[in-house]
């Protein structure tokens, strides 16, 4: 039987309840929405996807959340829904804190992801200010759990050394921005979910972040590493966007680019199972 064609589906998850500096995040799914539908330009994608051709790219809207602990099983049951209809869940964030519920539901139908966590931060303290759920913990909540099999984190440039203790107890292959200028690139394979946290890109790019980090990637940078993708993404999510520390709209229009281009990606797969990251010049 042949595949059926990959469909992304966006679904808003406006929650910053666990954020532990600024609030802000969960006002950025409404931001990136206006950015994605400025006529300031076009549906198609740089890989050459027209996110506009009926049936490829829908949009659930935003999840009503609660409060507190409930927000997280909201935040599953809604990625288990995007997944049971047959699509592939592009989540526009909310603080980082997202990420754990939304692999809970991955879990169920890819238990051997692989993550590619593209952040400023590790996101892996055991603990953060008496919150085992903080948006500085979900990779530490994942990693026990064995939602992921491998978590790639891409772009590092400030760990402490008890983040560097939970790195090497959970078997992250990290690539920091020393070894990225070093040349050092990710290679994931099979099911991929792909996490990207704004403060990842050099504030000069992005400003509208709650942690705000420099030395940081371009947004081509980024790009490139969206679009080069090897294996197959079966889902990602963009995060920690705060269009309140915004600088005239910049970021909503750097996130949006990212949301399309993660878009395209996940299209450009085909029947075959080809992927851009996997053709090479002949």
């Amino acid at each position: 039987m042949t595949p059926a064609a990959p469909r992304v589906r966006l679904i808003g998850l406006p929650y910053d309840g666990s954020s532990s500096f600024l609030h802000g995040a969960a006002e950025a799914p409404a931001a990136i929405r206006a950015a994605l539908e400025s006529s300031h330009w076009n549906s198609w994608t740089e890989l050459g996807q027209d996110l506009a051709a009926g049936g490829t790219m829908s949009d659930a809207g935003d999840v009503l959340l609660s409060a507190g602990d409930r927000a997280r099983a909201e935040i599953e049951s809604a990625i288990a829904e995007v997944l049971a209809g047959g699509w592939r869940p592009l989540g526009l964030g909310g603080d980082h804190s997202i990420t754990y519920p939304v692999l809970r539901a991955m879990n169920r139908s890819h238990p051997a992801l692989t993550i590619l966590h593209l952040d400023a931060h590790p996101d892996l303290y055991e603990e953060f200010e008496g919150d085992r759920f903080s948006h500085a913990c979900p990779f530490a909540r994942i990693m026990e759990e064995g939602l992921a099999q491998r978590l790639v984190q891409v772009g590092i440039r400030t760990i402490n050394p008890q983040q560097r203790r939970q790195a090497q107890r959970y078997g992250v292959e990290l690539i920091d921005m020393r070894s990225w200028e070093a040349g050092v690139r990710p290679r994931v394979e099979g099911p991929v979910y792909l996490s990207v946290d704004l403060d990842v890109l050099d504030p000069a790019f992005a400003p509208g972040v709650s942690h705000r980090e420099p030395g940081g990637l371009s947004v081509r940078e980024v790009l490139s590493s969206v679009q080069r993708l090897t294996g197959t993404l079966v889902g990602a999510d963009v995060v920690e966007y705060n269009p309140r520390q915004d600088v005239g709209g910049v970021t909503a229009v750097v996130a949006a680019k990212i949301v399309k281009e993660i878009a395209g990606r996940i299209l450009a797969e085909n029947s075959h199972g080809d992927r851009p990251g996997d053709r090479r010049p002949g």
